[in-house]
């Protein structure tokens, strides 16, 4: 059943007894086969009862309620009866709005056939066929075509067929749609375009029959988001791909700052790493102010803190994508780059739970005690991450590299303040790791001054 039957249901548990009354028919004999979907009990009490349309159920119509239990043969004996394909329910809505939204087609066709108005749309203008072509099969689509639906109709949001379909990734029901006269480039009421429904799909295929279809990738959302960064946001990388392939200013930020080629190392795609660097995007570029307009809605409630300026290097490093950072490192990334706030590419990967990139950070920066701007080293960033699944590796590849544990931060605290008053767990892992004899040097004395991170590139 439908939640909204199932709504209705208790909210007529706080009605009063008359109108409780009033509701006495629900339990009719018809009602009862229909719920049981007996259909020999519905048959008798038709050829009792006579005319099923006026017998109701929580609101819905006999038709309804079989469309509801998505019984075929019910219906059928229910429209031979003459029940009123268009008789809508309390809410409005058609059995063949319901039929649509429910998806089966068989049901979906039965009703075009009885003569259903296919385009009498719900209260809010939603037309039968959109709802259609977001939850049935293209069979359904190109009958209600053929029977006069609009392709192009527009619900109350501005949003057509194509573009239901489009977020359901329906890419059968977009090409019928499409073929019909559809528009690829058409824009909702909230500004956005078939494009942006698609790549919300999370697939690849209807992104690239838009565009196939003539869909204007340069075209931008109510933020002045483009099409590829909202892919970027879905994690559509694939649909990514197609939309840089076809031309896109690859250095532009996003919301938070961040360039394609941070966010593709962040996600440690590898294949679009690759292509954004064929495409000319800076190994070296960093995060920093963006011209999207920020405006707060429900998929983010509030805006994100501004990231501060770093390199993609860093971004890899910093969500542990050793495979990633070797290819920015090959197209020229800074592995020795230091950050305004004196963080380096070691401290970035004490963040990223990979004992392998903290080891290639090493490789590059080769400083398991360079400080940043608060006194921390990469093993105080380590241990204030608490308990992960790589900590102990990662404290044996700092331990390898020379990592001291009474360096104080400026607040006073040493790496082993920080273990000590952390959890047992890491507590054992850090004695287990650096027990014994430890060199307490000068500060920065193990690096040779070939090997002295370099000055922050401006």
């Amino acid at each position: 059943m439908r939640k909204r039957v199932t709504l209705a249901l208790v909210l007529s548990c706080l009605l009063p007894a008359t109108v409780h009354a009033r509701q006495a028919p629900d339990d009719t004999a018809l009602i009862r086969a229909i719920r049981a979907n007996d259909l020999a009990a519905a048959r008798s009490a038709l050829s009792s009862r006579g005319h099923s349309r006026h017998e109701w159920a929580y609101g819905d119509a006999p038709l309804a309620l079989a469309v509801d239990t998505q019984n075929a043969a019910m219906v059928a004996l229910l429209l031979k009866s003459g029940a009123d394909p268009d008789h809508a329910d309390d809410l409005g809505l058609t059995p063949l709005a319901l039929a649509c939204e429910l998806g089966d087609p068989g049901i979906v066709l039965q009703l075009v056939d009885a003569h259903a108005d296919v385009r009498k749309a719900g209260p809010d203008g939603t037309a039968p066929l959109a709802v259609c072509a977001r939850f049935s099969s293209a069979e359904t689509i190109r009958r209600m075509l053929a029977a006069g639906a609009v392709p192009d109709s527009i619900d109350a949001r501005g949003q057509t067929p194509l573009m239901w379909a489009a977020s359901a990734g329906n890419e059968d029901a977009m090409r019928l749609l499409l073929d019909a006269g559809a528009d690829a480039n058409r824009v909702s009421q909230g500004g956005f375009t078939p494009l942006f429904f698609a790549i919300k799909s999370g697939r690849t295929e209807p992104v690239q029959l838009l565009l196939d279809a003539g869909a204007d990738h340069t075209f931008r959302g109510p933020e002045n988001t483009s099409a590829v960064q909202l892919a970027m946001y879905q994690g559509n990388y694939g649909a990514a791909a197609i939309l840089i392939k076809r031309g896109t200013d690859v250095d532009e930020r996003d919301r938070r700052g961040l360039q394609l080629l941070h966010q593709a190392a962040a996600a440690g795609d590898a294949g679009l790493v690759r292509l954004l660097l064929a495409e000319g995007a800076d190994p070296n570029g960093l995060s920093g102010p963006s011209r999207i307009k920020w405006v707060t809605e429900a998929n983010f409630g509030v805006a994100p803190p501004p990231v501060p300026p770093a390199p993609p290097l860093f971004i890899a490093a910093a969500n542990g994508n050793a495979e990633v950072m070797k290819l920015l490192v090959q197209a020229g990334a800074q592995g020795r780059y230091v950050a305004g706030d004196g963080t380096s590419v070691v401290h970035a990967a004490a963040k990223g739970g990979s004992a392998s990139a903290l080891e290639y950070a090493l490789n590059l920066a080769p400083d398991a005690n360079h400080a940043d701007a608060g006194g921390n080293t990469p093993l105080h960033v380590l241990l204030g991450n608490g308990l992960q699944p790589e900590l102990e590796s990662m404290m044996r590849v700092l331990a390898r590299h020379g990592a001291r544990v009474d360096m104080a931060n400026k607040q006073g605290y040493s790496a082993r303040d920080l273990a000590e008053n952390s959890l047992s767990e890491v507590k054992e892992m850090f004695v287990k790791v650096f027990a014994g004899p430890i060199a307490i040097l000068p500060a920065r004395a193990q690096a040779t001054p070939a090997e002295q991170p370099k000055p922050a590139i401006g």
